[in-house]
């Protein structure tokens, strides 16, 4: 590295901002318009004619496009162009590599991050000789597309793994048997808890389950604290092992969970007790299938927060085994589950793998070790 050189962002080229609102832009428009979020939009008209590279100032902070051509750009979107002695796809590889990182840091603003001119102007770039930007751009490209390609096939894989598990979850209870008998929910299931006062000293050291608190399409709760830890005041509702625990906000969210333990569950959750003739995991499953998402959803249409009332929740229709072949179903479902998590845990960590290789092939590249 002993020919390169280092200097600042504004130094290599040209730093401008686009001018556009977001709401200028048109989906079905001609020219890729460039706003802060992750995929561009499309304009009817453009401000740019150039080799460019695009920066998000906010919302989806530090992000990266590249564009050689007409474009237009959203004002808060940062446009580098006029390249000087710079190659522009060997200056987004080392933006790609590190400015993140380093925009992490500095980013101002709490609710709305954000980034100003000035930390892009002094952000410090290591430069070879042009030659040798070439040289590695053509190596990272080769590098980089073999590793996109697998981590679309990781991608596909984890899709795959899910939609086997939800299609056999749908087949179970869209295909009933002859001797299953034609229930509404209301008939199987009831909510016998009562608001109760969570500043109560019985109440106060019970954990509390919020919609915030359950994982979409899976039983996992998180960041659980104690109804004192998080000073509540309205009322809320007792739950206990029995239940099953299910979110009325927007139902198409499927928030369901089979607790372990007793706690308090916001006035939002209704914490469902199945009767004699209906097993709990049986209704943990049948309530994430698509039929019933479905219908909660078509009753949760009202302004602002989409919620699934009490009554149009208990009168959803739908065919119910015997208890025994419930749990027998149900044991399939568990052990599918069981596995389908594994197998999503070892793609997910695959495409986790794959971005920590890309970065460590960046920062090789850019300490002159490629």
């Amino acid at each position: 590295m002993y020919n390169w050189q280092t200097k600042k962002l504004g130094e290599v080229c040209e730093i401008k901002t686009g001018k556009k609102d977001v709401n200028q832009g048109n989906p079905n428009g001609k020219y890729p318009f460039f706003t802060c979020a992750k995929e561009h939009t499309y304009s009817d008209v453009y401000s740019f004619d150039t080799e460019a590279i695009l920066i998000a100032g906010n919302g989806d902070v530090g992000s990266l496009n590249y564009c050689n051509g007409k474009f237009e750009a959203y004002q808060r979107t940062y446009v580098l162009s006029e390249f000087k002695e710079i190659d522009a796809k060997y200056l987004l590889y080392v933006l790609d590599g590190s400015l993140k990182d380093v925009v992490s840091k500095q980013k101002l603003g709490n609710t709305m991050p954000y980034i100003k001119l000035g930390m892009l102007a002094e952000f410090l770039i290591p430069i070879p000789p042009l030659s040798e930007q070439k040289r590695i751009v053509k190596v990272l490209d080769e590098i980089f597309e073999n590793i996109e390609k697998a981590k679309r096939n990781a991608e596909k894989n984890l899709k795959n793994s899910k939609e086997i598990f939800e299609s056999y979850l749908q087949s179970v209870f869209e295909n009933p048997e002859k001797d299953w008998e034609e229930k509404t929910l209301d008939e199987v299931c009831e909510i016998s808890s009562k608001l109760v006062d969570p500043r109560k000293p019985e109440f106060l050291d019970l954990i509390h389950v919020g919609a915030g608190n359950m994982e979409t399409k899976s039983e996992k709760l998180i960041d659980l604290k104690t109804a004192r830890e998080e000073k509540l005041i309205s009322g809320k509702f007792l739950f206990d092992e029995s239940m099953v625990l299910y979110s009325k906000i927007r139902p198409y969210l499927m928030k369901v969970a089979r607790p372990n333990f007793s706690g308090l569950c916001s006035a939002d959750i209704y914490p469902l007790v199945p009767r004699k003739n209906l097993n709990r995991d049986y209704l943990f499953h049948l309530l994430l299938t698509s039929m019933f998402t479905e219908f909660a959803i078509k009753g949760s249409a009202r302004a602002g927060m989409p919620k699934v009332n009490r009554e149009h929740l208990f009168s959803f229709n739908f065919f119910l085994p015997p208890i025994t072949k419930q749990k027998a179903i149900v044991k399939k479902l568990d052990v599918l589950a069981g596995e389908t998590k594994k197998l999503e845990a070892i793609y997910k960590q695959k495409l986790a793998d794959l971005d920590e290789l890309k970065k460590s092939v960046l920062k090789k590249a850019f300490s002159g070790e490629l």
